[in-house]
């Protein structure tokens, strides 16, 4: 698939590979790594590898799990290159700073794959298969749950009622909370109606909601994560 400046669309879900360092910026992590922690959808990162070596017990779950590891290998390399080429069409939607040049970020992103492939070999306990809005865990499983790239992201394709069960979802299986980032779509257009009726429809269900401010900008303007908690 080719791109230009005016695509809107990456075309089907990317399955991307974000490294450690994007995810402590996107969602503001400190203190929180020393707990259990959920990723959804996890994708190709290398967060749940490169956090476990730092003494969290982080779990990914992700539909592209039930694909064989060498299979996925092949699949998200591709991916990665898919991912590339769509940042380097629409390059002025995206500040570069935190990854240098558009070479560095194609850089971390591959060499977070490979972490990823790696990880998914050596512990294939780390990574389940499942979706949202139902995931196979227990209520109160996990101490906090990052979801990156899927909610918003993808408003084009999944609705108000898709979000809202989402993250209904995501809040039961945590006894502390939910960060999701960003709040814009791949074209880096905040959607600030679908955020604000997900908010109140968590709200009359009891959720608390908070926007928050993060160090991380990639797509430009783009710097807020949504954070719920139980009621």
């Amino acid at each position: 698939m080719s791109y230009g400046q005016e695509s809107t669309s990456v075309g089907e879900y990317l399955v991307t590979a974000r490294s450690f360092a994007e995810y402590q910026a996107m969602f503001a992590l400190d203190d929180e790594l020393t707990g259990t922690i959920l990723d959804c959808p996890g994708g190709a990162s290398s967060f749940t590898a490169e956090a476990t070596r730092r003494g969290a017990r982080v779990t990914a779950v992700d539909p592209v799990y039930t694909t064989p590891a060498t299979e996925l290998t092949r699949h998200i390399l591709a991916e990665t290159e898919r991912g590339t080429a769509w940042t380097t069409a629409t390059s002025s939607r995206y500040v570069w700073d935190f990854y240098g040049s558009p070479d560095g970020h194609s850089a971390m992103r591959r060499a977070a794959a490979h972490q990823f492939a790696h990880d998914l070999v050596g512990h294939p306990e780390r990574y389940v298969a499942g979706q949202l809005p139902s995931l196979p865990f227990e209520a109160g499983e996990f101490d906090i749950v990052l979801s990156s790239h899927l909610l918003f992201t993808y408003a084009d394709r999944l609705d108000f009622a898709f979000h809202t069960s989402a993250i209904a979802e995501l809040l039961r299986v945590t006894r502390g909370e939910v960060r999701v980032f960003p709040l814009a779509d791949q074209a880096g257009a905040p959607q600030p109606d679908l955020v604000d009726h997900v908010r109140r429809a968590l709200a009359a269900a009891g959720a608390t909601t908070q926007l928050r401010t993060v160090s991380f900008e990639f797509q430009r303007g783009v710097s807020e994560m949504l954070v719920v908690r139980h009621g």
